[in-house]
């Protein structure tokens, strides 16, 4: 069975330690601790990292690592993100500025973001729709980046393992892209 490791980030509150918890095949381990910081509105929040596990198909066994949320713990991001083949960027739409927010994150991940498959989760959009996946979409291609942008309710199972599908589509789209490239130069069909 491979391994695969998927990083889950994004801003306090996003649901990250949820959506781990809502498609972990093991009991999740947190690192959470009664919340001190009163411009969060949460009870609890992640001092450390996240961690489940998931098995798709008998076949990949994809290690799940959440981030702390809070910058104060973005010395700890590129240590979970380390090898990482995925990056699931949850943004919380009932925030202030829920594109500043992915910002943040964009910014923080750049280098990893040249080789690591990537989607987009924008949570409570039935409640707070704008800005529409459009604007997320639009953010991502000023910045030259071109990643599936995808309503999420963390809470369901089955829409965060959307989520990781997409992760897994990307990476078998690049390895068989791999293996044509390189199929293509052991047969010198790339030259003209």
């Amino acid at each position: 069975m491979r391994d695969c490791k998927i990083v889950f980030t994004g801003t306090p509150g996003a649901g990250k330690t949820t959506a781990i918890a809502a498609i972990s095949d093991v009991p999740p381990v947190v690192t959470d601790v009664p919340n001190r910081d009163p411009s969060l509105a949460k009870a609890r929040t992640t001092v450390g990292m996240d961690y489940g596990e998931v098995v798709i198909a008998d076949l990949v066994r994809v290690r799940l690592f959440g981030t702390p949320g809070q910058t104060r713990f973005d010395f700890l991001w590129p240590i979970l993100a380390h090898k990482a083949m995925g990056l699931i960027i949850l943004v919380d739409n009932s925030r202030p500025d829920p594109l500043a927010d992915l910002r943040i994150y964009l910014d923080a991940f750049a280098e990893q973001l040249e080789h690591t498959a990537c989607v987009i989760g924008i949570g409570r959009t039935e409640a707070h729709p704008e800005p529409g996946l459009q604007a997320f979409g639009d953010e991502l291609a000023r910045r030259g980046r071109v990643f599936p942008v995808l309503p999420v309710d963390v809470r369901e199972r089955d829409e965060v393992l959307m989520l990781l599908d997409c992760i897994l589509a990307q990476l078998e789209a690049r390895n068989r892209a791999g293996r044509g490239l390189a199929l293509m130069r052991r047969t010198g069909r790339h030259e003209r």
